[in-house]
């Protein structure tokens, strides 16, 4: 019986508000006409991110993220709980946000131009451990 809870207890866990789920795919394979990775490594990814008024996204995950606007714009942002609010920001504008799971409409007058830097989990170091002779 216990077995049979974990899948349940998973899905519910996937489902948490902004938090993104395992089902969710990569912006840049749902939208990569928008989505440009730039650098990539252990640490961090770095995306460019462009559209026109009226485009959409797709569902995708972001892991944590810092976001700089190259230019003004204005979004709807609908999350997989099925809340949205909108967003405006100008040229210089700089946001941190939490990791979720999103799709996006442009809808104002002007294209997205952004960059996103989306963090990566940080990796346990190993380090080598030096025994001390006692006298």
């Amino acid at each position: 019986m216990k077995q049979s809870l974990i899948p349940a207890a998973l899905a519910l866990l996937s489902t948490t508000v902004g938090a993104p789920s395992t089902a969710a795919p990569d912006p840049v394979h749902t939208d990569g006409d928008k989505y440009k990775v730039l650098l990539e490594n252990e640490h961090v990814r770095v995306l460019t991110y462009t559209d026109q008024p009226g485009d959409k996204t797709h569902l995708h995950a972001h892991p944590s993220f810092v976001l700089y606007a190259l230019a003004p714009f204005k979004r709807k942002i609908g999350l997989a709980d099925g809340r949205s609010f909108e967003r405006e920001f100008k040229a210089g504008d700089v946001l941190y946000s939490q990791a979720q799971t999103h799709f996006g409409e442009n809808i104002g007058a002007t294209p997205t131009q952004i960059i996103m830097v989306e963090m990566k989990p940080e990796r346990k170091q190993t380090q080598a451990t030096t025994a001390v002779a006692k006298p």
